[in-house]
């Protein structure tokens, strides 16, 4: 299915980008865009309305956030279907990631309603390409689990990924997600940035150890956390198995991590280790 996003006369949903920190990071075209629409969507109205007001513009404003995007949606649909022009933004950069909005693109894209992003800051690309950590390829993953198990689980999924990866945490959350991907990854080289375009923005580099020995704990923060490296792949795995015995994992656990680490078979490795030992 082919859509046209541009035709004056047919309803569009637009996806725009805001300021991350400094609301001067506004471009022409969002302002534009912002000032034409029928209506906007926010994520909070509050905080949106400080910026609308910065930029002199006066559109209707209402809300769509995480709690009321179930009951809205429906609304918002049958507006587009009426043929109006709305656009959706979010507290700080992009819809949609991290934030409230891909349940109406699919919507509007289900029903041949154009969607256009007009782009903008990121807080996650601008973290990273500052960073000094390899910029490609890496991963987005956006918010980690609240909840610790959760928490631990997710960055088991990740332990091995070869990719530079993109975090973003809460600050009273950050020392314990930390904590945490020290006990998961190891001691890797990271890098902390908050208040991101901000008079007090700030980077924090380092290894795991070294951020946690002098942690911020104020701003909303992006964590860039290195992948994980060829050349830490063991060369012996039943060694490997021992390591993470003697370090204090359960034997099943050491073989499935380490089946894992070298894309085997958990059962395979398993008999491999009994050979090893028996030998």
């Amino acid at each position: 299915m082919k859509i046209r996003s541009f035709d004056a006369d047919k309803a569009i949903l637009y996806l725009v980008a805001t300021p991350i920190g400094n609301l001067k990071d506004m471009t022409f075209r969002a302002i534009e865009v912002l000032q034409s629409v029928d209506k906007i969507y926010a994520e909070d109205t509050r905080t949106s309305g400080v910026l609308l007001s910065y930029y002199d513009i006066h559109t209707k404003l209402e809300s769509y956030h995480e709690y009321n995007q179930d009951l809205k949606a429906d609304q918002v649909l049958n507006e587009l279907n009426s043929g109006m022009k709305l656009a959706i933004i979010s507290d700080a950069g992009l819809p949609v990631i991290s934030d409230p909005g891909y349940k109406l693109v699919t919507l509007a894209i289900e029903n041949g309603i154009a969607v256009s992003t007009i782009p903008g800051a990121s807080a996650g690309i601008s973290a990273l390409i500052a960073s000094g950590l390899a910029p490609m390829p890496y991963t987005f993953y956006g918010f980690l689990d609240a909840k610790h198990i959760k928490r631990i689980k997710e960055l088991e999924d990740l332990k091995y990924l070869p990719h530079t990866i993109i975090f973003y945490e809460a600050p009273h959350r950050i020392e314990e997600t930390l904590k945490d991907l020290l006990s998961v990854f190891g001691n890797r080289q990271i890098v902390l940035a908050r208040e991101l375009t901000k008079t007090f923005e700030e980077y924090a580099r380092g290894t795991i150890e070294d951020i946690l020995l002098e942690l911020p704990t104020k701003g909303e923060m992006v964590l860039i956390v290195e992948g994980y490296k060829e050349e830490n792949q063991i060369d012996n795995p039943f060694q490997k198995i021992d390591e993470l015995i003697s370090l204090g994992s359960k034997p099943n656990d050491a073989i499935k991590e380490v089946a894992k680490l070298i894309n085997a078979n958990k059962s395979e490795l398993y008999k491999g280790y009994l050979e090893y030992k028996n030998k």
